[in-house]
């Protein structure tokens, strides 16, 4: 399959449904310059839908070039779409598509697009396979790349029961005194989520860190307690 039928499919769908009086404002709200069709996720549900039945990779590398075919279209509604195909082959979310969700993160920079390659993808692929996958997030601690950052801390949220706490400490502790928004409220989303499953080591957690942790992630952390 070449990629070219996909994205001419994906792109003209997209342009069928465009909204102009809404492009403007959803670019204002994600702060970017980015041009938009002004197509909001109930109009680009059913695109997805179509695009996944029509045009199924037959292997990972028909994949992976799935991917980042509609991922580099000029639209940002086109890289919401490719977040949604990628998400829509589980046998492919593992840690061998790891540098692929990798590079989504740097280059969308920004929560909308970092946030869901970060839970479902990344997220998906440490649940899949953790002896690769702890390795790769222990890896995106280090990074400057506060998007790369970002996503080591949250990646495990909706694990539940499954979740690594040692991994999610390691994650969290070298970013407490991170001054930036998204890792402040990165740091407090994890520890709120987890308190679901387990509300004590959160609150152990926020105690032995109280000193540390910023108001904006201890208040977080804390919302559900």
């Amino acid at each position: 399959m070449t990629t070219d039928a996909l994205t001419t499919f994906v792109s003209s769908r997209l342009e069928a449904v465009a909204d102009t009086e809404k492009a403007a404002p959803m670019a204002a709200y994600m702060k970017t310059e980015m041009t938009f069709y002004g197509v909001k996720k109930a109009g680009r549900t059913p695109i997805v839908r179509d695009a996944v039945k029509r045009f199924p990779p037959s292997d990972r590398s028909s994949y992976e070039a799935s991917v980042m075919a509609l991922w580099i279209l000029p639209h940002r509604e086109e890289k919401y779409v490719a977040l949604g195909f990628a998400r829509a082959f589980p046998k492919y979310i593992d840690a061998r598509s790891l540098s692929l969700y990798r590079r989504l993160v740097v280059e969308g920079a920004w929560w909308d697009l970092v946030d869901e390659v970060a839970i479902k993808l990344i997220g998906g692929a440490l649940r899949t396979d953790r002896v690769e996958g702890t390795p790769f997030v222990r890896e995106l601690v280090e990074e400057d790349d506060l998007w790369l950052r970002r996503t080591a801390i949250i990646c495990q949220v909706g694990h539940k029961a499954d979740t690594d706490t040692q991994l999610v400490e390691d994650a969290v502790v070298p970013n407490m005194s991170e001054t930036d928004f998204f890792i402040r409220k990165a740091i407090g989303w994890i520890l709120r989520d987890y308190a679901k499953t387990d509300p004590e080591w959160v609150r152990r957690f926020v105690d032995a860190h109280a000193d540390e942790l910023s108001g904006l992630s201890r208040r977080e952390a804390l919302k559900n307690l």
